[in-house]
């Protein structure tokens, strides 16, 4: 079987977006075709300043949700990032295989690092790094695919050039990957702002559906959704992203083709309506499962330490592997 891994980062309450990007094919798909392992990488929300207590309870949050979602622990592993060493010890290998340059390169480290700077904060030097740390997160398991959204394939491209150099230097150690994108919806954007990507972080909410939001909560910013100038329906990414991001939402949640959904809707009021009905439909199942689970921490304890346990096993062996490859002496 081919081996999957993927992650989610707790900084942030899961959402919408998160779910149609990624999470339900790994529930619906990955599990079920591939070695999965699916992880909470609470490592990488250390990069900028945060809450510990906060960092806790999303992580917790997040594992449950996944489980919510369908994660299977008998089909996939499901664990936190931090349960397992390999990926801090592989991390360090990598930043000794990686440039500056690269890392500098990096669209999201550009991003986060000017608004970091354009708020007077300074800017932490594992925000750089955590690329590394991404791509240690990947090789540590010889993983085939890597089932990610539009905004991380430069992410995977980094983790196979590192791959290829490392090999290429010190002999072969490790698998090159690939992105597996899924067909729609591989990156929702904000209701407020279809320029930008739907995201955990985002200040307020307003544009942000989250998993855990009440149907009230969904339909009200989904209705309140910025769309375009000109009253017909038409699905144009360039010209009418509004209009566009909904279509992309009701057509995920449909199994649908957002132009074919297009033709259907005569009004913004009618297409907005619907969508909101559509998500509220899909969230409501995870919800009640949610809550379900919540109510009996002991079992997603047990789960996370039997992954955590499962991915050490896998890593552990590669890892010690590229240690010897590298140079370092073994220890006795």
């Amino acid at each position: 079987m081919k081996r999957t891994f993927s992650g989610v980062k707790p900084t942030g309450h899961l959402t919408l977006g998160n779910y149609l990007g990624a999470v339900r094919r790994w529930v619906g798909t990955d599990q079920h075709r591939s070695d999965a392992l699916f992880c909470v990488v609470d490592l990488h929300a250390l990069t900028v300043q945060h809450d510990p207590a906060r960092v806790r309870r999303l992580s917790r949050q997040a594992a449950t949700l996944l489980l919510a979602a369908g994660l299977d622990p008998e089909l996939c592993t499901v664990f936190v990032q931090s349960h397992v060493d390999e990926h801090a010890r592989l991390s360090y290998l990598l930043e000794c295989t990686a440039t500056d340059g690269e890392m500098r390169r990096m669209i999201q480290y550009k991003e986060k690092g000017a608004q970091a700077r354009a708020a007077g904060a300074s800017v932490r030097l594992s925000l750089l790094t955590y690329p590394v740390l991404m791509a240690a997160d990947i090789l540590a398991y010889a993983t085939d695919e890597v089932p990610v959204g539009d905004d991380q394939a430069q992410h995977v491209e980094l983790t196979r050039d590192l791959a290829v150099r490392f090999n290429q230097r010190y002999g072969h150690v490790f698998t090159l990957p690939r992105t597996v994108h899924p067909r729609v919806a591989a990156r929702v954007m904000d209701l407020q702002d279809p320029a930008s990507k739907m995201g955990k972080s985002s200040d307020g909410g307003v544009g942000t559906v989250y998993l855990l939001d009440d149907p009230d909560a969904v339909r009200r910013k989904i209705m309140r959704a910025v769309t375009d100038s000109g009253q017909d329906v038409v699905y144009d990414r360039e010209t009418r992203p509004g209009v566009a991001n909904l279509l992309e939402i009701l057509a995920a949640c449909e199994n649908g083709e957002p132009e074919d959904l297009a033709g259907a809707y005569e009004s913004y009021g009618a297409l907005k309506k619907d969508t909101a009905e559509a998500v509220v439909e899909l969230l409501r199942p995870l919800r009640e499962r949610h809550a379900e689970l919540a109510a009996d921490p002991a079992y997603v304890d047990e789960v996370l330490t039997a992954g955590a346990a499962r991915a050490r096993g896998i890593a552990r062996p590669l890892v010690d592997r590229a240690y010897r490859a590298i140079g370092l002496l073994p220890p006795r």
